[in-house]
C-alpha cells in the first residue's frame, strides 16, 4: 500500500509539472498573439502627411474587407496612453448608420480617429466645429467625408418624404446633392449618395480654419463611399 501510494504521489507531481509547462507554452503564444496587432501598427502618427494618414486609413480598410485585421492600439497600455491625451491622425465625418463605425471598418484603434457622425453625413456647423478642433488643435491630418450605399437619409431625400420633428433639417441638408445628381446615368441613390458626399466637402472647405490648414499643406479633405455590401471604402475625390 505504501509503496502504491508512493507511485500515485509521484505521477501526480509529474502531472503538475508538465501541467506548468504547457500553462507556461500556451501564455507566451497568446502574449505573443496580443502583442502582434501593437508592433504591427507602430507608426509615428503624429508627424505623418495628409497623404500618409490617408493611406494609413485604406490600407486599414483593405485590411478589413480582406479579414486581415490587425486590431491595432486597443490594448490596456493604449487605453492607458490616450488618457493623458489625443492625437487623431485622421477626422471622419460619417453618417450615423450603425452598419459603418469608422474604428472597426479603418481597422483602427483608441485615439486614431477624431470621429463625427450624423445621418447622412452632413457637415453642420456644430460638425464643422468639431472638425475645425479635430484639425487645428489635435492634428489631425485628413478628413475623410465618408458616405455609404443605400443611405436611408439619402433616400429619403429624393423620396420628399414628410418626416417629424427635426429629421426635416437633415433632408435639407441634403438636398442640394440629391439636385446636382439627378439626370445622371446609372443608379439615382447611389448617385445622390456621392453627390451629398461632394457637397459636404465644398462646405467643409469654405471654413477659414479649414482652408487655411489645406493651404499650408497640413490637412487634406477627401470624400468616400462605403460599400455595405463588401465593407470596401472607394474614393469618390
Amino acid at each position: 500500500m505504501k509503496k502504491q501510494y508512493r507511485q500515485t504521489n509521484v505521477s501526480r507531481r509529474n502531472l503538475l509539472k508538465l501541467g506548468a509547462v504547457g500553462a507556461g507554452v500556451l501564455t507566451a503564444g497568446l502574449g505573443a498573439n496580443l502583442v502582434a496587432p501593437e508592433k504591427a501598427s507602430a507608426i509615428d502618427k503624429q508627424d505623418i502627411t495628409p497623404d500618409a494618414a490617408l493611406k494609413e486609413l485604406l490600407d486599414g480598410n483593405e485590411r478589413f474587407v480582406k479579414a486581415k485585421k490587425r486590431y491595432p492600439n486597443q490594448s490596456i497600455k493604449r487605453l492607458q496612453e490616450v488618457a493623458k491625451g489625443q492625437k487623431p491622425f485622421a477626422s471622419i465625418l460619417g453618417c450615423a448608420d450603425s452598419r459603418v463605425p469608422s474604428e472597426i471598418v479603418f481597422d483602427q484603434g483608441l485615439g486614431d480617429l477624431f470621429v463625427c457622425r450624423v445621418a447622412g453625413n452632413i457637415a453642420t456647423l456644430e460638425e464643422t466645429g468639431s472638425l475645425e478642433f479635430g484639425s487645428l488643435v489635435l492634428g489631425s491630418k485628413v478628413i475623410l467625408v465618408l458616405g455609404h450605399e443605400r443611405c436611408g437619409a439619402v433616400d429619403a431625400t429624393i423620396k420628399g418624404a414628410q418626416v417629424p420633428g427635426q429629421i426635416g433639417s437633415l433632408l435639407e441638408a441634403i438636398k442640394p446633392g440629391v439636385e446636382n445628381a439627378k439626370g445622371q446615368p446609372g443608379d439615382p441613390l447611389e448617385n445622390a449618395c456621392k453627390a451629398n458626399i461632394l457637397v459636404q466637402i465644398e462646405k467643409l472647405k469654405s471654413s477659414p480654419v479649414l482652408a487655411g490648414l489645406i493651404k499650408e499643406n497640413k490637412l487634406k479633405i477627401v470624400g468616400a463611399y462605403y460599400d455595405l455590401d463588401t465593407g470596401k471604402v472607394s474614393l469618390v475625390s
